[in-house]
């Protein structure tokens, strides 16, 4: 089975790469939708105690926590030894299932893949790339996110050229959505071709 890293800086189409990717069938895992799984469940109670006063309801508040960090970025590395071993878990759990349901590609998206430089196994690393212009507009507009969140965000990401650089494959997001759901579909077929039997 082919393992594909999917990586990106903020707001690079990430997550519509990855949505085509499924629409073309392909088992496909979120490092995002599974940090949120552990902020609503198994994380919340030591995060809480890391950050006092994020929980709401139950769950870490994204917005609360993205405050606290700003003023405290120091503890992001406590926050990434705390999340990150159980996200990897996850990871690891999911192809394995994928590869033992006869799988012949999986897709795992990891916003940080480059940066925390832990080897996930992936037989290649797929990069979503767009003008930084685009990027910044897509990223204001979500909802929280201030210039100052931006830069803080921006400030422990690779830049998107150096990701560009080691990828293996590039998706640049910018062109109409077609187009990247064209490419993806492209590369589906032919990494799953080469994992049959000759």
């Amino acid at each position: 089975m082919y393992r594909l890293g999917l990586t990106g800086s903020i707001a690079t189409g990430k997550s519509a790469v990855l949505a085509a990717f499924a629409a073309n069938g392909v088992p496909v895992f979120s490092a995002d939708a599974a940090v949120a799984q552990l902020y609503a469940g198994k994380a919340a109670p030591a995060v809480e105690a890391l950050f006092p006063g994020v929980l709401v309801d139950g769950a870490v508040d994204r917005t609360l926590l993205s405050r606290q960090l700003a003023q405290h970025p120091e503890k992001f590395a406590e926050l990434e030894s705390l999340v990150h071993p159980m996200v990897r878990a996850g990871i690891a759990s999911f192809l394995n299932a994928a590869a033992s349901a006869g799988e012949s590609l999986a897709v795992v998206e990891v916003p940080l893949l480059y940066e925390t430089g832990h080897d996930y196994g992936f037989d290649g690393v797929a990069v979503t790339v767009v003008d930084p212009a685009i990027q910044r507009e897509r990223a204001l507009a979500r909802p929280g996110m201030t210039v100052e969140k931006l830069q803080t965000i921006l400030a422990r990401q690779l830049p998107q050229a150096e990701k560009q650089r080691r990828a293996d494959f590039v998706f640049d997001t910018g062109r109409p959505l077609a187009a990247t759901q064209a490419e993806v579909t492209a590369l589906v077929q032919s990494l799953r071709a080469q994992q049959e039997p000759a």
